[in-house]
């Protein structure tokens, strides 16, 4: 048999696998992310879709498309919501404007210090109602991932609480954030995540909030002095899908899909913490003033401003929003005991 024969049967072969490989599937979806596959979530969208394939039998195979390949935020949840994107992973933050309730995780100290009781919160009657207010938004939301916790890094000393008074913090346009830092005595500034870096360097204004890893990721650290981990906010992430995809699912498999991204949140958020973890380090290392706030001062510093932003998602949020928060604190209530 001459090599160019052999060659013909290869691709020949490589074909029919491929063929049958794609047509194996039954249901196909593209999921949609902002993250790079150096981020703890791809990792997470990975897993999961792994899950789903085997516990299927490779009748729904999901693609992952990281680093904004489908779009920004906005084009992801508007492909959601037309069908053109099946499933999209996006920050919370991202998608206030088309479901305001969902700010409620912007809430300073929402999710508690200790992971098992978020976990809970997050996986119980407060978790799903958030979760179901996308349905009248023609989206269906179908896990939360509990993600990086915020620290405040500062040129200005941050030996304690209050010297928070008088600094111009920056934060992002919300309305909750506002507030929480009012009740600091700190001066709110909304500035552009890709103009934190210029805006510090220049003194335009004192500090900001961030978790560890993408203050680290972002080089905040070249032109700040101090750090307080303070685990004042958690950042979110969510799972979108299409409604008519998933209708399209037989029941069983609508259920391990939902299972499968609620399954590796754990996985999640642990690798959200260590990538954390290896960043304050990293501070340290570059020579940065490094404070972690013990719990009797995160305890004292969420008296102080959850009421404000609490009452500012009452007053903002619309219809619904008394009865998640007041929702919420019952659960909290209970698991604390």
């Amino acid at each position: 048999m001459t090599w160019s024969s052999k060659l013909t049967i290869l691709a020949a072969t490589f074909c029919l696998a491929t063929t049958s490989a794609a047509t194996a599937a039954k249901f196909e979806a593209k999921l949609a992310s902002l993250n790079p596959p150096t981020h703890a979530s791809y990792r997470g969208l990975i897993a999961a879709a792994e899950l789903i394939k085997q516990r299927t039998n490779g009748d729904v195979v999901i693609t992952v498309y990281p680093s904004s390949q489908l779009g920004g935020p906005r084009q992801m949840i508007e492909g959601v919501q037309l069908g053109t994107i099946e499933l999209a992973n996006t920050p919370t933050a991202w998608v206030a404007g088309f479901n305001p309730l969902i700010s409620v995780l912007d809430i300073p100290y929402i999710l508690p210090s200790n992971r098992d009781i978020s976990r809970k919160l997050l996986n119980g009657q407060f978790g799903q109602y958030v979760l179901d207010t996308f349905r009248k938004r023609g989206l269906e939301a179908i896990a939360v991932w509990p993600g990086g916790r915020k620290l405040i890094t500062s040129n200005k000393p941050l030996s304690e609480i209050s010297a928070l008074a008088g600094q111009r913090i920056r934060i992002m346009d919300s309305k909750i954030l506002v507030e929480q830092m009012k009740a600091l005595g700190a001066i709110p500034i909304v500035v552009p995540f890709g103009e934190v870096y210029t805006s510090l360097q220049n003194g335009v204004i004192d500090a900001q909030e961030n978790p560890a890893d993408a203050t680290y990721s972002m080089k905040f650290f070249e032109v700040q002095k101090n750090v307080l981990v303070t685990d004042h906010g958690a950042i979110t992430e969510l799972i979108l899908a299409g409604p008519g995809w998933l209708s399209k699912l037989p029941e069983n498999y609508r259920t391990v899909v939902k299972s499968a991204f609620s399954e590796v949140a754990p996985q999640v958020e642990s690798g959200r913490d260590e990538d954390s973890r290896k960043a304050i380090e990293i501070f340290k290392q570059r020579g940065m003033n490094v404070r972690v706030a013990d719990e009797s001062e995160r305890a004292k510093l969420r008296a102080a401003i959850y009421p404000a932003a609490r009452d500012a998602y009452i007053g903002t949020a619309g219809p619904g929003a008394k009865e998640i928060i007041d929702l919420y604190e019952k659960e909290l209530a209970t698991l604390s005991k």
